[in-house]
């Protein structure tokens, strides 16, 4: 369900990448969201912003089931299938004033946390992969700018996923997560960079920890990604400056999960408080409703 949008929002957050398409590219990638070519897990990709540099992989992601799969059963209480507006966190839900929100739904999407956490898993021999959904909706949250006012990367406000699962996969969502984390919570990666005109063998160390659990819905965890500063990892020579860590929520009611990230000034408080604005959302468009 993540667009190109959602791949420039993970590459500065996870990355720190320099890249920002034109508004009219950004508006046509919101419309293509679902439609995103992956990058192949062999790729190593390698940035650099404001001096800081990075060394990560991405995942490809999975085939959606097939769409059989994905309808509802059949109830004597008609179910909730598809995924409404009112369902996700609302542009009045935030202190930034925002425009009209990008995105899009979607049909059989993988519930995806963070890309380079599941890089880290398998790039270490071990099995796993995100869970599937049944139906989706993504929304991209760009701070309001006068018209004809181009945005930039400190205009991200927001980013959000919400996916309908079975029961069955409710339950495995963060089983899953910690499944990961414990092999991440300290990953290295190396690999050459770019450096003020100049490739160089840089090392990152990569950090991944629940900072908190269970502060919202029916289950909720804040993970935190931290990247140390690349060295030299022959000389010890470090380059640029430490990356601000990167938090994510997922939160769970009922059958809904959502994924929610904040842009470059978010702060871990203000997650917390949209991952119980976006519980309180989902709480009508749940199976069953709070």
């Amino acid at each position: 369900m993540r667009d190109d949008i959602a791949f420039v929002e993970q590459m500065y957050r996870d990355l720190r990448a320099v890249h920002w398409p034109e508004p009219e590219e950004i508006r046509a990638r919101a419309r293509r969201r679902n439609r995103r070519t992956a990058v192949g897990a062999a790729t190593l990709v390698l940035v650099v912003v404001s001096g800081a540099v990075a060394v990560v992989g991405r995942h490809p992601r999975p085939a959606p089931p097939a769409v059989a799969a994905l309808l509802p059963a059949a109830s004597s209480t008609p179910a909730r299938t598809e995924i409404s507006r009112d369902a996700l966190v609302q542009p009045g839900d935030l202190p930034a004033q925002t425009g009209a929100p990008l995105g899009e739904a979607g049909l059989g999407e993988p519930v995806r946390v963070a890309d380079t956490l599941l890089y880290c898993h398998t790039l270490q021999g071990l099995t796993g992969d995100w869970e599937s959904s049944r139906y989706s909706r993504s929304q991209t949250l760009l701070r309001e700018r006068p018209a004809g006012t181009e945005h930039g990367p400190a205009d991200l406000v927001l980013s959000q996923d919400v996916y309908r699962v079975t029961p069955e996969v409710a339950g495995r969502v963060f089983a899953g997560i910690d499944k990961m984390l414990g092999p991440c919570a300290r990953w290295r990666s190396t690999g050459p960079a770019q450096w003020q005109g100049r490739v160089v063998e840089v090392e990152v160390v990569h950090r991944w920890e629940a900072a908190d659990r269970n502060f919202a819905g029916d289950e909720a965890v804040l993970l935190r990604h931290t990247i140390s500063r690349a060295r030299d990892p022959k000389t010890g020579k470090t380059f640029g400056e430490e990356p601000k860590p990167e938090s994510t929520v997922v939160v769970r009611v009922g059958d809904l999960v959502t994924v929610v990230r904040l842009g470059r000034g978010g702060t871990e408080p203000e997650l917390r408080r949209l991952a119980g604005v976006a519980a309180h959302r989902m709480c009508a468009a749940a199976n069953p409703p709070c």
